[in-house]
């Protein structure tokens, strides 16, 4: 339900009172109703806007009044919407009255009459204090409420004590630093003093007893207190209490005082190792622990959206355990510490190491003077400025950074640049609400009296934040041991039989001390269950050189009471990171277009292609090409073409959700189109090489060569690209995948960088399925360039552009083989990589298209041969495939008699030489050998006539013909 709290500058007064404006009973509802001055309405379940747009409620609509600040509502505080449409209780008002402050109405061993009103006390109420017996008043008797404040101060009760002189004397041994890493003795042992002043003046608590001071200079030295700590416990007389300061000194005298039964009681300690109550028993402090500035910055940086921290800490005790619990703190709230320095006492490279790892919201936990070091450094390394926040502790001096140190080389100008805009988180140390104390002073009072006491100016002296705690340590310690001595008439123990063995006097100062609670100069103080005090934080922001207070948080309640004061270098509280925005590199639109013009270019070349194939079928020189393979060649050509679509989309033209659509469409046309288009020319190739090579046993091939055998080897081909297809998409589909790439700096000197991605098609084992997919299609392209050059002579009439397959297997060879390595190379590139994959497809099917189809198309029109066709068609009646199969066949059966005719001839004619030659050798044994013929014929025997040789040559001549 949402609260909405509405502020008007007039008092609400009923209907017909004071000019209020009267509901009217409408069937809308009741009129809305303006909230009392100094207060407020809260309209349940609806916004500022809407109250402000609405003028009327509903029906059994409550409203609720609400006061701010110390006042309360006198009159109904809530009202209901009748059906009449008027409000309830409309009779009386309802007004925000200003009360007197509520403590005025107890008064400790005394009592308080009040008359003239109820509680709370109102305007015109009227106060009365008594005393009880042993007690007489401190202050005005009476007291009136007027406007908001009590006319006189509050009174208190005080003990008729023992005179002076009589009283009993009760030892309090403390360790004062007046010098080292913090000073603060300077200011907290005036104001100890000033506290002992006070409580010894005091009727009402230890009346018997005086409570005095013995003291010395730690140093702020472990080794220098550990000697002072051995003096006060060896040396008479016996301390009830011991009081350090430093968190360093306070370990060493809390450990050693368990062995000797003493309450330790610290004002300047903040360590948070000292809660520890299992090390620490006796160990209580008024100043709480360093880790109540975590809540704080937790809160702080919840509040500005910082999830990214880094921290840089001086390497002692209390600022390492302060980072340990700073560090589960921001786990808790999902805030990660992302880099972690430390230093003993050169800051320099830790510094460095900041600005190397781009920390911007820093957090530095170190003494004062190390402070001074690390901004010089900070100075030098540039960290700091618009893009950087430093987050520091609030006990330094205000002027702390123009304190001369001969330590640094670093101006007061360099230095007041480079704290400019750090945020300080500080203790409460002094009551903001300047209302009076168990002293009867208010803090502002209790600063002017310890201004007074000091020797030098307040920011000059160490301390001076502090002295507030180490005021009100006395008291808690006053009050407790009133508590334990039984002072104010209770029975109790006496202080004075105290002694370093007496283990009862010190547990019920310990369980006094435990249950301190009262209103102190520095605020509330209460102690939590490991001693350590409970109180706000200040938070403060350096604002030209002066700490400007921005707003408190208290821890207990996680309420943050911002002032709206804060001031930022860039105008706005400053990214934990460099703000990284994220853009999609995306492909060229004009590469993009030119090369889809090209492809849509191809598609109609190949349409063109195949239609002029279809429509030529019946021409001779058209099917000797086997033109169904051809069909399948444009085809492929139009799906690998067609696949530059989709190759081409990126998110700049579709959703993440179409991603893996687009590119199952890449894989299936681009993967259908090699298998159609390539595959059919490696078919042509593979049958020209296998068929009509020059072997004997393969001649009866070359005359039964059917074309379902290349049709089957095609289908063969695709159908192993459709089946590794897929399965891939069903075991591991393609998804889309971000490329991150190096940040990128802008030109603007903005705090942001610039993370390019690009976008692709992958698969977890993407390697895997591209290394069986191109060795796969590798090996054919190697192969298919083997059978091109092995068949480059052959020279057929069944396969006609077989030299034409050959070429264009050549072209897409070369270009596929250069282009699958480059474009995985460039897949980075999405221009190059686009570039290089598109313009192969689109070159390597135009050469296709041009080397296959092209010279068909200039034949039959230069030739004219589909028109011889056709005239040869008309006159025989019948289809030219039909005669021209008819007429090869009788030629080759005709072909196949001509050679029995021949052989049988040459048998014949083999025999009669045979018979010739047996007969001149016969006769050249009976009769000497006669001179040639003079016509050139054969020698003529006398027994043999002329004719018959003429006849038998003449017969020898026409079987040769």
């Amino acid at each position: 339900m949402l609260l909405l709290l509405l502020l008007a500058p007039l008092f609400l007064r009923p209907p017909g009172a004071g000019g209020a404006q009267t509901p009217n009973a409408t069937s809308e509802g009741c009129q809305i109703i303006h909230p009392p001055w100094e207060g407020g309405i809260r309209y349940r379940g609806l916004t500022r806007d809407q109250v402000k747009a609405i003028n009327f409620l509903p029906v059994d609509y409550e409203i609720e009044y609400v006061c701010r600040g110390e006042r309360e509502v006198v009159g109904p505080k809530v009202r209901k919407c009748l059906a009449n449409g008027s409000w309830t209780d409309m009779d009386t008002p309802s007004r925000c009255v200003r009360i007197c402050s509520k403590s005025y109405l107890t008064l400790e061993n005394g009592k308080v009459f009040l008359t003239g009103g109820d509680l709370p006390a109102l305007d015109g109420a009227r106060v009365d204090f008594r005393c009880d017996p042993d007690f007489h008043l401190v202050g005005s008797s009476r007291s009136i409420c007027s406007q908001g404040q009590w006319s006189t101060p509050k009174p208190h009760c005080q003990v008729n004590r023992t005179p002076h002189s009589e009283r009993r004397a009760v030892y309090i041994g403390a360790l004062f630093p007046m010098s080292g890493g913090w000073p603060g003795g300077q200011a907290c042992q005036p104001a100890v003093e000033m506290a002992l002043e006070d409580v010894n003046s005091r009727r009402d608590i230890l009346p018997d007893y005086e409570l005095k001071l013995i003291h010395h200079d730690s140093k702020c030295d472990p080794g220098q207190a550990t000697k002072y700590l051995y003096e006060l416990l060896y040396n008479d007389p016996i301390k009830i209490i011991l009081m350090p300061g430093c968190s360093s000194v306070s370990t060493l005298v809390a450990e050693a005082a368990r062995m000797w039964n003493l309450i330790v009681l610290s004002y300047g300690s903040s360590s948070p190792a000292l809660s520890n109550r299992q090390r620490f028993p006796t160990f209580f402090r008024t100043h709480p622990s360093a880790t109540l500035h975590n809540p704080t910055r937790v809160k702080l940086f919840e509040k500005w959206g910082w999830k990214k921290i880094a921290t840089i800490q001086q390497t002692t005790e209390v600022f390492t355990s302060t980072l340990d619990d700073l560090e589960e703190r921001v786990k808790e709230a999902g805030i990660e510490i992302t880099f972690r320095q430390s230093f003993f006492s050169d800051p320099a490279v830790p510094v460095k190491n900041l600005k190397r790892q781009d920390a911007r919201i820093i957090v530095g936990l170190f003494y004062e003077t190390e402070a001074r070091k690390v901004f010089c450094e900070v100075y030098k390394e540039r960290l700091f400025g618009k893009k950087y926040v430093w987050f520091l502790i609030g006990w330094y001096a205000d002027n702390w950074f123009k304190i001369y140190d001969p330590s640094i080389n670093c101006t007061v100008d360099e230095m007041t640049e480079a704290v400019e805009g750090h945020i300080t988180t500080e203790i409460v140390m002094l009551n903001p609400a300047n209302t009076r104390s168990i002293s009867n002073m208010t803090s502002q009072e209790f600063v002017e009296k310890l201004t007074k006491r000091l020797k030098r100016h307040p920011e000059e002296t160490g301390g001076f934040q502090e002295a507030p705690l180490a005021y009100d340590a006395i008291w808690a310690l006053a009050l407790a041991l009133n508590k334990t001595s039984g002072g104010g008439g209770r029975s109790g123990v006496r202080l004075e039989d105290f002694n370093y063995n007496n283990q009862t006097i010190t547990d019920q100062i310990y369980r006094a001390m435990n249950s301190s609670s009262f209103e102190g100069v520095s605020g509330h103080v209460v102690f939590d269950a490991s001693g350590s005090r409970m109180a706000w934080t200040l938070i403060e922001q350096l604002q030209g050189g002066s700490y400007k207070k921005i707003g408190y948080y208290d821890s207990t309640k996680d309420d943050l009471s911002w002032s709206k004061t804060d001031k930022w270098i860039g105008g706005s509280p400053p990214a934990d990171q460099t703000l990284v925005i994220k853009t999609f590199r995306f492909l060229s639109q004009k590469l993009f277009i030119s090369v889809s013009v090209l492809s849509s270019l191809g598609i109609v070349l190949a349409v063109v292609c195949l239609s002029f194939n279809i429509y030529n079928s019946h021409v001779r020189y058209i099917q000797n090409s086997q033109p169904n393979l051809n069909n399948l060649t444009a085809v492929g050509c139009s799906l690998a073409l067609a696949a530059v679509f989709p190759l081409g989309l990126d998110g700049y033209h579709i959703g993440r959700n179409q991603f893996p659509f687009v590119c199952q469409a890449r894989l299936w046309l681009l993967g259908l189109g090699f298998s159609l288009g390539y595959g059919s020319m490696f078919t042509k190739i593979w049958w020209v090489h296998t068929v009509f090579t020059k072997k004997e046993e393969k001649k009866e091939w070359r005359k039964t060569l059917e074309p379902w055998k290349l049709y089957a080897t095609v289908g063969l081909l695709v159908g192993m690209d459709v089946l590794t297809l897929a399965i891939w998409q069903i075991v591991d589909p393609l998804h889309r995948t971000i490329e991150t790439f190096a940040k990128e700096e802008p030109k603007e000197d903005i705090d942001v960088s610039i993370l390019p991605q690009l976008e692709h098609c992958s698969s977890r084992k993407m390697n895997t399925w591209l290394g069986i997919f191109y060795g796969y299609k590798g090996l054919l392209l190697l192969l298919g360039i083997f059978l091109a050059y092995e068949t480059k002579s052959v020279s057929t009439e069944k396969i006609n552009d077989h030299r034409a397959v050959g070429m264009a297997i050549y072209n897409v060879a070369v270009l596929c083989l250069i282009t699958a390595p480059v474009t995985m190379i460039l897949s980075s590139q999405q221009d190059a990589a686009f570039a290089f994959a598109s313009l192969a497809i689109v070159f390597s099917s135009y050469i296709t298209l041009v080397v296959l189809f092209v010279p068909k198309m200039r034949r039959l029109i230069t030739r004219g041969e589909w028109q011889s066709e056709a005239q040869d068609t008309m006159k025989t009646g019948s289809s030219t495939n039909n005669n021209e199969e008819e007429k090869s066949r009788l030629l080759e059966k005709e072909n196949r008699e001509l050679e029995k005719i021949i052989a049988e001839k040459e048998e014949r004619v083999s025999e009669l030489r045979h018979q010739l030659q047996s007969r001149q050798q016969l006769r050249s044994r009976r009769h000497p050998p006669t001179p040639p013929d003079p016509s050139g014929g054969l020698p003529r025997g006398p027994a043999e006539p002329p004719d018959r040789l003429s006849c038998d040559g003449s017969r020898v001549h026409l079987l040769y013909k």
